[in-house]
C-alpha cells in the first residue's frame, strides 16, 4: 500500500478553524501558535526565495519554514540528525530499553505543571537507574543513560512516560575497567519500582497547580 501524502499541516488547515471555534476558551495561546505556525509551514503566507539552476535556467519556488520545534515537517531533519549523533555513541555491547511511567492521577497533574512533573520524572529515572547499577548486588558501576520523554501514547491519549536506553554495564567506580551485566539485571522490576517511587516522593516536595 502506498504511503500516504496527507501532512498533519493538511488536517489543520482544513479543519483547524472548526476545531478551535469548537474547542474556545481550553486551547492555550501557546497550543493556538502552533497550530498556525504549522498551518502557514512552507506556504506563501512566510514568503519564500527562488532556486535556479545555473545550467538549464529552470526555477523553483521554495516557501520558507516555520522552525517551530512541534511542527513534524521541520523537525524531521533534526531528529535525523540527533539519531545520527546518538548511533555515533553506541558502544559494542547490548543495550536495554526501559519505560518509566506516571499513574494517572501524576499523569492529569502535567497538564498544568509539566516543568514541575516532567523534571521530577526525568530526575527519578536517572536517580533510580543511577542507584540500581552503583549497588555493588546488582552491578557496582557507573552506568551512562539515555533518556527521551513522549508526553503521549501510540492511540494518541495523554500519557507522559520516558523511554530510557542503557547499556549492559558501566565503568568501575574506579573507572579503569568495563564491568558487564547479568542477563536478567534490568527485570528486577520490584527493586527499579520502588527506587522511582522512593525518589519521586521525594523531589515532589512544592505545590503544584490544580488542573482547571
Amino acid at each position: 500500500m502506498p504511503a500516504s501524502s496527507l501532512e498533519v499541516a493538511d488536517i489543520f488547515r482544513a479543519h483547524g478553524q472548526r476545531w478551535r471555534q469548537a474547542h474556545a476558551g481550553h486551547i492555550s495561546l501557546a497550543q493556538l501558535k502552533v497550530m498556525s505556525a504549522i498551518e502557514a509551514c512552507r506556504s506563501a503566507a512566510l514568503g519564500g526565495h527562488v532556486l535556479r539552476c545555473q545550467s538549464c535556467r529552470h526555477q523553483q519556488i521554495a516557501y520558507n519554514s516555520c522552525r517551530n520545534r512541534h511542527c513534524p515537517k521541520c523537525q524531521g531533519s533534526t531528529a535525523h540528525r540527533w539519531l545520527e549523533a546518538r548511533q555515533a555513541d553506541l558502544l559494542p555491547v547490548d543495550y536495554y530499553h526501559l519505560v518509566f511511567t506516571l499513574p494517572a492521577p501524576i499523569s492529569d497533574l502535567a497538564y498544568s505543571n509539566k516543568s514541575v512533573i516532567y523534571t521530577i520524572l526525568f530526575k527519578a529515572a536517572a536517580k533510580t537507574l543511577q542507584t540500581i547499577a552503583a549497588d555493588p548486588k546488582h552491578l557496582g558501576a557507573r552506568l551512562g543513560i539515555t533518556l527521551v520523554l513522549h508526553t503521549w501514547g501510540s492511540a494518541m491519549p495523554h500519557h507522559p512516560h520516558v523511554h530510557g536506553i542503557v547499556p549492559g554495564g558501566g565503568l568501575s567506580t574506579n573507572g579503569q575497567r568495563w564491568v558487564s551485566c547479568r542477563p536478567d539485571y534490568f527485570y528486577r522490576f520490584g527493586y527499579c519500582r520502588d527506587c522511582l517511587d522512593g525518589y519521586s516522593w521525594k523531589a515532589s516536595t512544592r505545590p503544584f497547580k490544580r488542573v482547571s
